[in-house]
């Protein structure tokens, strides 16, 4: 791995934080993974939480080709490629085996990048048990979509958890890996992609990175409209058929969009560029492409981030900048003892072995417990017209979350 693969993750936190690059390489050092400082794990068996929704999930696995767009990372490749893991609400007792949670390949190139194959084998990563089923029944009506984008050199699986719950809860949920921005990503006929634009973005000068973080989110913005034109509409040259085989589950009128990190980000020129989309969640992403002057039309935000990183007058001053210009229903929750990885599957699945990271302190639990239910509550809220009283105001249930009104 080169040395900009290896700072791509300390590059991560710089553009979450603007930071220099080395101190963000120096306090990311412990975190990159939550399981720093452990010694090599037992065979434990990793496993996501429990949805807790009433419905059975299941998934379907698509890859997805837009020829109107090259790939931004390597033009050489030709279109620009995406996989979708697409949950949908099923019926219980139906379909095959549990979806796998990533391949092996896709598990060893994260612990690669992370640097904590020593730490996991990746053939433990990979059979993580997963609570969704593939060829499940899926139930009728119509519902919500929720798209998920994860973090700069994350493979999708990461926000595995979030995903199950929302589609527990009534969501079809469509959970995107963008070709050549995570450390692997597994596409059909074996190719395992890798993170070709950490590479471009660390060997930039640094007045020109965060420039290149824009791109990546704007670029995801256009992946996430492709995607929205590919589930509701029928397929290029098949009028008639569906491009998912359960497109017609999809509510085109109720869509929303979230994401960790620069997928948080991209949440906002994704709804800056398609008014289908109808409210965003920025899951502790900097705001590199910024909140345009006029707002979002009015649309709702979710602001969820740690405390330390994303409180007001905090070293990043775009969530200060993002809050002033969001002009409809919105949100800035910052939760005590969190990291940048608090919100994704990580510290969950690093917990079982009994590893915690000690520069974000909360447990993997209730990273995983306050997730699900604080970004759950919102898309009930804006995409359903349910009255959450999680939003309302700080909880007693809930006292490491900080409701912010600067």
């Amino acid at each position: 791995m080169s040395r900009f693969r290896r700072s791509a993750l300390a590059l991560l936190l710089a553009a979450t934080l603007p930071l220099p690059l080395t101190a963000a390489g120096t306090a990311f050092a412990a975190p990159a993974s939550p399981a720093a400082h452990a010694g090599p794990a037992d065979r434990t068996v990793l496993e996501l939480p429990l949805p807790t929704g009433p419905y059975a999930v299941g998934r379907d696995t698509l890859h997805l080709v837009d020829t109107h767009r090259r790939d931004p990372w390597v033009p050489s490749a030709g279109a620009r490629e995406l996989m979708a893991s697409m949950y949908y609400p099923a019926r219980p007792g139906t379909g095959r085996a549990a979806a796998p949670y990533m391949t092996t390949p896709e598990a060893k190139r994260l612990l690669d990048g992370i640097k904590r194959s020593d730490v996991l084998p990746p053939e433990q990563v990979a059979a993580t048990r997963t609570h969704a089923r593939t060829g499940a029944r899926a139930v009728g009506g119509k519902h919500p979509l929720v798209v998920l984008s994860p973090g700069f050199s994350l493979p999708r699986a990461t926000l595995s958890l979030l995903a199950e719950e929302l589609t527990s809860r009534g969501y079809v949920v469509a959970l995107l890996d963008h070709a050549y921005e995570s450390f692997g990503t597994t596409f059909p006929g074996g190719r395992t992609l890798t993170c070709v634009a950490c590479d471009t973005v660390g060997q930039a000068p640094k007045e020109n990175q965060r420039k290149l973080m824009a791109k990546v989110a704007t670029g995801r913005a256009a992946d996430i409209s492709f995607v929205l034109d590919t589930l509701t509409a029928a397929a290029p040259g098949r009028p008639h058929a569906p491009a998912w085989r359960h497109s017609a589950m999809i509510d085109r009128k109720r869509i929303g969009v979230a994401g960790h990190s620069v997928g948080g980000n991209s949440a906002v020129p994704a709804m800056a560029a398609d008014h289908r989309i109808r409210a965003g969640v920025n899951m502790d992403g900097g705001f590199s492409a910024p909140v345009p002057r006029a707002g979002l039309g009015g649309r709702p935000f979710l602001m969820l981030g740690s405390l330390n990183g994303h409180a007001p007058g905090s070293a990043d001053a775009t969530w200060l900048r993002a809050w002033n210009r969001l002009d409809g229903w919105k949100r800035w929750l910052t939760v005590r003892d969190a990291g940048h990885f608090t919100f994704i599957d990580l510290p969950v699945l690093a917990a079982q072995i009994g590893v915690t990271d000690p520069s974000a302190p909360i447990s993997g639990k209730r990273s995983g417990e306050i997730t699900r239910d604080y970004v759950s509550a919102f898309f009930d809220a804006q995409l359903r017209g349910l009255h959450r009283p999680l939003l309302d105001g700080p909880s007693a249930a809930n006292p490491e979350v900080v409701f912010q009104n600067p």
